[in-house]
């Protein structure tokens, strides 16, 4: 049975996670976030998980294989049978090497770019602000509060998160053109890669990515 094994690519801030979760709910496929797998393990004490917090306690990074091993972990689950979603794997092409040398034979990848500028991603990030009372999220263009400064639903003070910041942010962007964008061509040489723009609507973003997944697993 073909499996599909669909990757999501983009950069912090081009809105690759909640593209994530709308795709796999619309295509009834599994969402696997190695995010989520760190917190299952650990919090869990899974076997992989102690091993995975043995470097993290000693500040050093967790080896791409154990990150592997945890992956097909959860994706030799009966939920995966059929296929799943990955996103935020793989970051380096050292990853999409070590998950390439594990899929099976049926194992069908398919690979989607969101693509946004740098330029528009530090304008939406750096415009994000946050009740510090209930967590309602603006931004000063997109979204903005009826009063400034002022949450609407609590009327708590809205501020902006340290990690939103534009130099944050730059940095956070340099690591992805160094780390994982190489990823994208990796992929474009061996399986090919479907872009999409994301500087579109949330909608127009969905509605894109779903037509090129269902295109692909055609």
């Amino acid at each position: 049975m073909v499996r599909q094994v669909l990757i999501l690519l983009g950069a912090p801030g081009a809105g690759k996670g909640t593209q994530a979760v709308r795709l796999a709910d619309a295509l009834s496929l599994p969402h696997v976030s190695t995010g989520d797998l760190f917190r299952e393990n650990l919090s869990q004490g899974t076997a992989l998980g102690e091993k995975a917090k043995g470097y993290m306690d000693s500040g050093a990074l967790v080896p791409d294989e154990l990150v592997v091993d945890m992956l097909f972990d959860r994706v030799g689950r009966d939920d995966c049978g059929g296929g799943y979603l990955l996103d935020g794997f793989p970051r380096t092409v050292a990853q999409a090497e070590a998950l390439g040398s594990r899929l099976g034979a049926d194992d069908r990848v398919r690979v989607i770019d969101i693509e946004v500028p740098d330029s528009a991603i530090v304008e939406r990030i750096t415009g994000r602000l946050s009740c510090g009372s209930c967590g309602a999220v603006y931004h000063r263009t997109f979204n903005p509060p009826a009063a400034e400064g002022s949450c609407d639903r609590c009327g708590g003070a809205l501020s902006q998160r340290a990690d939103d910041s534009a130099e944050v942010v730059e940095k956070r962007l340099a690591a992805y053109h160094e780390q994982t964008a190489p990823v994208a061509g990796w992929y474009r040489e061996r399986v090919g890669i479907q872009t999409v723009d994301g500087t579109q609507s949330p909608d127009e973003v969905f509605s894109a990515c779903r037509a090129c997944a269902e295109e692909v697993a055609s």
